[in-house]
């Protein structure tokens, strides 16, 4: 499993795939699978059954996990998806940056 640069609640783009170009917020992260699960991207449709829970059954989008490979993390200021560095504070706590422009995603 490798080191994940991204945490739920960043700003990613798709690098590749049908879905390339798209930004979106992460949902979840999968670390198990090194997928995520980013908002607005990659539609699945899931034949749902009525339950007690969710009396409505049918045909459900979803988004659907997409691979860690295929995402970077969006830099405000680059304007564009980046790769990442990490640096240690004084106070010990560790950040991660652009590698790009040094811009703090923390």
């Amino acid at each position: 499993m490798a080191n994940i640069a991204i945490k739920r609640n960043d700003v990613v783009v798709v690098t590749a795939g049908k879905e390339k170009g798209k930004r979106g917020k992460v949902l979840r992260v999968l670390r198990d699978k090194d997928r995520v699960i980013v908002e607005k991207v990659n539609f699945i449709k899931r034949h749902q059954k009525p339950t007690s829970a969710q009396k409505q059954g049918g045909i459900i989008e979803r988004e659907g996990p997409v691979h860690l490979s295929n995402v970077m993390l969006f830099c405000q200021k680059c304007g564009k998806g980046v790769r990442t560095r990490r640096q240690r504070l004084d106070d010990g706590n560790v950040v991660r940056l652009c590698a790009g422009c040094g811009e703090s995603f923390d």
